[in-house]
């Protein structure tokens, strides 16, 4: 009988896509992951846009004042709106990349970009100075649909902008990955909840709320394409949780708001994961090493041990419901430092 693997220690463990909100909604949620990660990107798109120099330094202070003593670097971005090349070079010490939405597609992206060919001129300004684009890659059709109908948009820009570096977020399609794998300038993160659920968790009997998002979740096939992906530690393909908290009364509610939150379990969910497919020598490149390297950062030093404990997860944290909430993980965060 092998020895099961009884501890496991990340290096500087990154989240590539993170919603910290603002208020007493950051309060809760930003030390969750200021606490195990090492850093991560922080999406703009609040109310206010993040989209100017005073709007993103404010931010930035009330992100540190929460984060206190953790060690952890909050990776900016903004919202992407006509910027001029001035305006760019300005942002570009305080910023990762910049984050485009097309209009309507999600979460407070009413804003968002209503026609590719009209951004042209400020992704050109991005090429020039050298500034990741992130992109929400989903179109207005058919729900299963919407990221596969984005795909060709992904191609005309990683073929007029062949020095950009594109960043498909959250992707879920088994196209998706296939992408990864023929132009050069682009790059991808994908979720915990995408690697673990099809759309069949969410409504293939009750209708699960806390398993909602936007994209939503596919077929197992692109599940297991994904699944795929992460465990080889695809190179070009970096951990995003995409946690995305949203009260309770806008969860359970008509209309419910697209968002899983998974920042206090991801680590163990994924170590869970990575274990299952014989992998955990993959986990540490896909969770820091491939973002390190396609975004030539380099993090704050952070360990993070992981040992098989099992651990109950809260039913709520304030007044978010997590990810497995009320359930028991196989691993539990043991030591920081």
């Amino acid at each position: 009988m092998v020895d099961q693997i009884k501890q496991v220690v990340i290096n500087s463990p990154l989240d590539m896509h993170l919603h910290f909100r603002e208020g007493r909604m950051a309060q809760t949620v930003i030390p969750l992951s200021s606490y195990s990660f090492a850093g991560g990107v922080v999406m703009p798109n609040l109310v206010p846009a993040v989209n100017n120099l005073k709007r993103l330094t404010g931010y930035i202070q009330e992100i540190k004042s929460i984060i206190d003593k953790d060690i952890f670097e909050p990776y900016m971005t903004v919202f992407f709106k006509h910027y001029s090349y001035q305006e760019l070079e300005q942002l570009k010490p305080y910023i990762l990349g910049v984050k485009l939405y097309p209009a309507g597609v999600t979460t407070n992206s009413e804003e968002g970009v209503a026609a590719i060919n009209k951004a042209e001129t400020t992704i050109k300004y991005l090429e020039e100075l050298e500034i990741p684009l992130m992109i929400h890659g989903e179109t207005h059709g058919f729900v299963l649909d919407r990221e596969k109908m984005f795909l060709p948009i992904f191609e005309h820009l990683a073929q007029t902008f062949p020095r950009l570096k594109i960043i498909m977020e959250h992707i879920t399609t088994a196209d998706a990955v296939s992408l990864l794998n023929e132009y050069e300038n682009i790059y991808a993160t994908v979720t915990l909840h995408h690697l673990l659920i099809t759309l069949d968790d969410v409504a293939g009997g009750l209708l699960r709320p806390h398993l909602f998002c936007k994209p939503i979740a596919k077929r197992p096939e692109d599940r297991e394409a994904l699944v795929k992906a992460a465990i080889n530690a695809h190179p070009k393909l970096m951990f995003g949780s995409d946690s995305a908290p949203h009260p309770l009364d806008k969860k359970e509610a008509c209309g419910c708001a697209a968002g899983i939150f998974t920042a206090p379990i991801a680590l163990q969910a994924l170590v869970d994961l990575f274990e299952q497919h014989n992998a955990l020598h993959n986990l540490q490149a896909f969770v820091s090493d491939n973002a390190q390297s396609i975004y030539r950062i380099i993090p704050p030093q952070k360990s993070v041990t992981l040992e098989r404990i099992p651990d109950k997860v809260p039913n709520m944290y304030d007044d978010v419901v997590p990810m497995f909430a009320n359930q028991e993980l196989s691993w539990s965060i043991t030591q920081v430092k």
